[in-house]
């Protein structure tokens, strides 16, 4: 398994680290193939708990907010919002078999979250020296996490959160705070002699590091609730021995909206 794991990640981060520095449609296009195999999981997902959200209105739903973020000129997302609010429910009355109500909400609710969060990637990545912000933001979750297991497993003995995700403890969550922050401040520091003036420094990246190992393992929370109610182990198996697309970027979802608005509000 842990040969799988290095195998997999061995090939697929370079490849979208790539697409990130590319930035443009190439960005865009890794973003939305995600957040659509995403959607489709937590359909499928829906599906193992006698629920039928519409795959076709969520998936939409999903697409009007990516292409507002890349696209605003187009000014699509109020009334792509407002058609598919209407006509989701409109589809759900003409059907009303099973649990209507709860498919409907479920339609909208799991592409509005990963569709909204995906448009602050997106944002990021157009800011001013948004491709180094980025590059300081995502890492600091990939440390944080690695910095978790590894200081959980060796030291971990309180649960963070049982009931939902038996394996994190509070030692593994303050280890990965400090291993992301530490890990943030100095890629902003190596970044800054590349960046532009509203790039990272050592000390924003540090900020940045610590705001974002802080509150984005609670995205890994939210996915491992949804999965243990309905029973599964990953939500795919998308990428051998990571799981699925909702696997990888549960974290990262916070982690684009967190560094969006604090480099929005303190950096730009």
């Amino acid at each position: 398994m842990f040969r799988t794991r290095v195998l997999t990640a061995a090939i697929v981060l370079p490849l979208a680290i790539l697409l990130i520095v590319q930035g443009g449609l190439w960005f865009f296009g890794l973003i939305a193939l995600l957040l659509t195999v995403g959607t489709l999981e937590f359909w499928q997902m829906m599906q193992r708990d006698q629920l039928q959200p519409n795959p076709v209105f969520a998936v939409a739903l999903l697409w009007v907010l990516l292409l507002d973020a890349q696209f605003p000129e187009l000014g699509i997302m109020m009334p792509g919002i407002s058609l598919l609010l209407l006509g989701s429910l409109g589809w759900q009355l003409s059907s009303r078999e099973g649990n209507p109500v709860s498919d409907w909400a479920l339609t909208i609710a799991g592409p509005l979250y990963l569709g909204w969060c995906g448009y602050h990637f997106i944002q990021l990545r157009s800011l001013p020296d948004g491709l180094w912000w980025l590059l300081t933001a995502l890492p600091a979750i990939w440390l944080a996490d690695s910095g978790a297991y590894s200081i959980g497993r060796a030291w971990g003995r309180h649960k963070l959160a049982p009931a939902i995700s038996p394996g994190k403890t509070w030692e593994g969550w303050a280890g990965g705070v400090v291993v992301g922050s530490l890990g943030a401040a100095g890629l902003a520091a190596l970044w800054d002699l590349k960046a532009g003036p509203t790039g990272p420094t050592a000390l924003k990246g540090l900020l940045l590091g610590l705001l974002i190992s802080t509150l984005a393992p609670i995205g890994d929370l939210a996915i491992s609730m949804i999965k243990r109610q309905v029973g599964v182990k990953d939500t795919s198996t998308l990428f051998p021995g990571h799981g699925g697309a909702l696997d990888r970027v549960d974290s990262l979802l916070w982690a684009a909206v967190l560094g969006y608005y604090f480099v929005l509000w303190f950096a730009v």
